[in-house]
């Protein structure tokens, strides 16, 4: 460091630092700091708003097109005890006559009936249509015939790192809006209807933020077509939803026209299994699943199937988990004869099965 008051070579002035910055340019001084120092030349500010507009552009777009046909449900509920508490939820409308989807959960052990309001100030009775449990999913009618109806999507074109836009009913805020991405895809969410369990496959996971109340309500992409139904919070920043798939299309079919979604039923336990190396070469696949429990008087029963049997194929579909064992569990299986490939003790064998109606 240079002492007090002394002088350059061929200087008449003492040096200075505030004098030598004061002489320096504007470039100068953004060669030292960075563009980014306040005061400096504002690089790629207008590519960032440009980014900022089309982001906040979609959200509003998919807003401004999908609030109308969102429903907030107001239902009561026969909890133990006798006691009647008040419920809510969310709705999307699918039909200008009155038909919405919703969470099977958010009408669960009601009468059937309810109130659902809309952002247009519209207050309409609604009664529940049918409902399944085993895949979260209900339809309601309401009673109107100029609704504003959703635009219904394919989440099987979805990919991870995609917008989403939530817009449903969180704490009875009516048309309330959250936006974030698809987080994860392919998740698995466990359901139940009295015994019976089953695992809804696909099912959208995303950032966007959802609470209690959005259930039942829009999971749209950034088109405004709704992809998925809300159905669970798993964790902050961990929201879950039911796909619109061909799956769950048939069962809105379903639901719609017969009040309810008939599935096949073998009457087993069972879960997946690796298969041993020779097997596995033979026949192609990694694993089947394994039979812990046969069901008396069951049709799995009447086949012949037992515990620790390890089942491979279904009419020649090869079965390497329970979700293909439940894809293939529908209504056209009930009552027709299916050949299922079985190892057991090492050997291969085929059985005949009758799959009967599953019930409750």
């Amino acid at each position: 460091m240079r002492p007090r008051g002394l002088r350059r070579k061929g200087a008449t002035q003492p040096f200075s630092p505030l004098l030598a910055w004061r002489h320096m340019s504007l470039i100068d001084i953004d060669t030292i700091l960075g563009p980014e120092q306040p005061g400096a030349a504002a690089s790629g500010a207008t590519d960032d708003a440009e980014a900022l507009d089309a982001y906040s552009r979609s959200v509003i777009d998919v807003a401004e097109r999908l609030t109308p046909s969102v429903g907030s449900l107001r239902v009561a509920r026969r909890v133990r005890g006798g006691r009647v508490l008040d419920g809510g939820g969310s709705s999307v409308v699918i039909t200008p006559d009155g038909f919405m989807l919703t969470s099977a959960h958010v009408v669960a052990r009601t009468a059937g009936t309810g109130r659902a309001s809309f952002v247009d100030g519209r207050e309409l009775d609604f009664e529940v249509i049918g409902s399944d449990a085993l895949s979260d999913l209900a339809v309601l009618r309401a009673d109107s015939r100029d609704l504003v109806p959703a635009t219904l999507g394919d989440a099987e074109r979805l990919r991870v790192g995609q917008l989403v836009v939530a817009i449903g009913n969180p704490h009875g805020f009516g048309g309330s809006v959250t936006a974030g991405v698809v987080s994860a895809l392919g998740r698995s969410l466990p359901t139940r209807s009295g015994a019976n369990q089953r695992v809804v496959d696909n099912v959208i996971q995303t950032d966007a933020a959802l609470n209690p109340g959005n259930s039942g309500g829009a999971l749209a992409d950034s088109r405004g077509r709704v992809v998925g139904i809300n159905t669970a919070v798993a964790g902050v920043g961990l929201g879950l939803a039911v796909p619109i798939n061909a799956s769950t299309r048939r069962i809105l079919a379903a639901l719609m026209t017969e009040g309810r979604f008939r599935r096949a039923y073998l009457g087993i336990a069972g879960g997946p299994r690796p298969l041993p190396p020779r097997l596995a070469r033979e026949l192609s696949q990694e694993s089947g699943v394994e039979i812990v429990q046969v069901i008396e008087d069951s049709p799995a029963a009447a086949a012949g199937l037992r515990a620790e049997d390890l089942i491979v194929t279904m009419d020649d579909t090869a079965i390497a988990g329970v979700d293909q064992l439940h894809k293939l569990m529908i209504s056209d299986a009930i009552g027709r004869t299916i050949r299922v490939g079985i190892i057991r003790s090492g050997r291969k064998l085929d059985l005949e099965l009758v799959p009967a109606e599953l019930e409750g």
